[in-house]
């Protein structure tokens, strides 16, 4: 007997002949199912915020939700810069993101050869152009059958706030969760040795600063915006989230840096986005 087909889960019971099955048992049975087939109709499955996967390569990527957040800073922020202009932006598509810098080890698993000063499989890949990182990324995406990205500068601030709107993803100290000038001895360090931000997202503060997909425009435009993808012309690209060799101010979230997009730089790297199927 076929009892529930909401076109996601399809149950299937033959319920015993004895007519003397009570009704409030065929009832339970009934209520299983039903409860079952809504958690999959109603989403019951969807990735929470933070929730990890590990792609065909075996970068792991954190699931960043849709939302919303106020990008840029507050007047009163200790370190604040006048482009960091406060606004709303709305993020409308989840995402993934790498949950930590692509390292030295996944660079040469799809690029074939090591890319960096430093000698590491753990420590971030480093000295890569922006056009690098974007050959990576479409690498990556023939590898991993999805779409593979730079985050848009919105998107990385988003994932780094995760929620929080203070200096840091979390707290006030920045010791806790980056390598920056005080404590990085002027080199880079194995990601994933500081402690995460609330989506599970590694070292978004210093270690290596990570290459957006936008051009650099100064100061941003002052009202809402819906997936900002930055200027569509320029001469610089953005970085975001500081490096081993920045200053405090320069790890904050809302911090922003830019550099010409054909120039290897020790002190920076990237970070992978993996779109989602809607």
């Amino acid at each position: 007997m076929r009892i529930l087909d909401f076109g996601f889960s399809i149950f299937d019971f033959t319920l015993p002949s004895d007519r003397k099955l009570k009704i409030k048992n065929r009832k339970c049975l009934f209520c299983v199912c039903l409860v079952l087939g809504c958690a999959s109709a109603f989403g019951g499955d969807a990735p929470k915020p933070g929730e990890v996967v590990a792609g065909v390569s075996g970068i792991k990527f954190a699931f960043i939700p849709a939302g919303e957040l106020e990008m840029g800073s507050p007047a009163e922020e200790k370190g604040r810069e006048p482009e960091e202009v406060l606004h709303r932006v709305k993020i409308s598509r989840p995402f993934r993101m790498g949950v930590t810098e692509v390292t030295q080890a996944q660079w040469r698993a799809v690029m074939g050869q090591r890319r960096g000063s430093f000698e590491g499989d753990s420590l971030p890949a480093a000295e890569v152009t922006w056009q690098d990182a974007v050959t990576f990324c479409v690498k990556l995406s023939d590898i991993e059958k999805k779409k593979c990205r730079l985050p848009t500068e919105a998107e990385w601030e988003y994932a780094c706030r995760a929620g929080s709107s203070k200096r840091f993803s979390v707290g006030e100290e920045l010791s806790a969760l980056g390598w920056y000038d005080d404590n990085a001895e002027e080199k880079p360090h194995p990601v994933a040795q500081k402690r995460p931000n609330a989506w599970g997202l590694h070292d978004m503060h210093g270690n290596v600063a990570e290459w957006c997909s936008d051009f650099y425009q100064a100061p941003y435009a002052a009202t809402a915006a819906t997936d900002p993808a930055g200027a569509q012309q320029g001469t610089s690209r953005v970085v975001r989230g500081g490096s081993w060799s920045a200053f405090e101010r320069g790890c904050r979230c809302a911090s922003r840096g830019n550099a010409n997009p054909a120039h290897q730089m020790k002190t920076v790297g990237f970070r992978v986005v993996m779109e989602v199927d809607e």
